[in-house]
């Protein structure tokens, strides 16, 4: 199985600020239920926050914070996932955003059959969802470059390397939570589910 990690660097602006991830959708905050979408598809999780790694500790998850400092973004995130996988022996590493918690039951093995050598990003209804993808862990040293020389947008990076969009037919499972007009319609969404 492959490593994932969930990026939750942000600031939460559109939120008010905090740590968004935290908040409640119903009995389980966003990251918790991200957390259940993604362990029956990966061998491991971490968590990819610059926030006190205490206010995750329920997660049960190993913690990091971004590989750069100066908070650059989900960029940083996909560095630091790709650096941890590596130390693990893995090859490639799954990166998430953190407000995203209806992810496909089948995200992992639909981006690593259509892979092929470089990075699989997921797609849906023809817009791409560049931080949830499967990145080789090789592209490491590129990516801090990138980052170095003032790189900070993830599409600008994947005009650099080579990919795959892998276009899953559900467009909300993609979908980020960034206000709190997005959270009520999540909170509604979760609730309507048999």
């Amino acid at each position: 199985m492959i490593p994932g990690a969930i990026l939750a660097g942000g600031r939460a602006q559109r939120m008010g600020g905090g740590d968004k991830g935290l908040l409640a959708l119903g009995p389980d905050s966003m990251l918790a239920l991200t957390v259940a979408r993604l362990r029956p598809q990966t061998s491991t999780l971490l968590l990819n926050t610059n926030s006190p790694p205490a206010l995750f500790a329920p997660l049960g998850l190993e913690i990091r914070a971004d590989a750069r400092p100066g908070r650059l973004g989900p960029l940083a995130g996909i560095l630091t996932a790709m650096l941890w996988a590596s130390a693990l022996g893995a090859d490639i590493v799954l990166t998430v955003p953190g407000d995203s918690p209806f992810l496909p039951a089948n995200l992992v093995t639909r981006l690593a059959e259509a892979r092929g050598t470089g990075a699989a990003i997921a797609a849906s209804g023809g817009h791409a969802h560049p931080v949830t993808g499967l990145w080789p862990c090789a592209l490491a040293a590129q990516l801090d470059a990138a980052l170095a020389s003032g790189t900070r947008r993830v599409r600008e990076f994947l005009a650099l390397i080579p990919h795959t969009q892998v276009e899953f037919p559900d467009e909300s499972a993609f979908w980020n939570i960034n206000t709190p007009e997005d959270l009520a319609r999540a909170r509604a969404m979760l609730a309507a589910q048999p």
